[in-house]
């Protein structure tokens, strides 16, 4: 399974953090950020998924929308 949530569709981004010595900016690598993905059940088909934290706090709200 990809790292992507599956409701959202939320994914990595790229992230660079800059560092100043004397004036100039140094190289640094880019890095992933990655979302906050856990395992939950879906409220209709009852099968786990991977959800980001936001999307996780608002799956209660989908099993009474339903």
């Amino acid at each position: 399974m990809s790292r992507r949530c599956a409701v959202c569709g939320k994914g990595s981004l790229r992230a660079v953090s800059r560092v100043k010595l004397r004036g100039k900016y140094n190289p640094t690598a880019i890095r992933r950020q990655y979302p906050n993905l856990q395992q939950a059940t879906h409220p209709q088909t009852g099968r786990k998924i991977k959800v980001c934290a936001k999307c996780l706090k608002n799956l209660p709200r989908l099993k009474q929308a339903k």
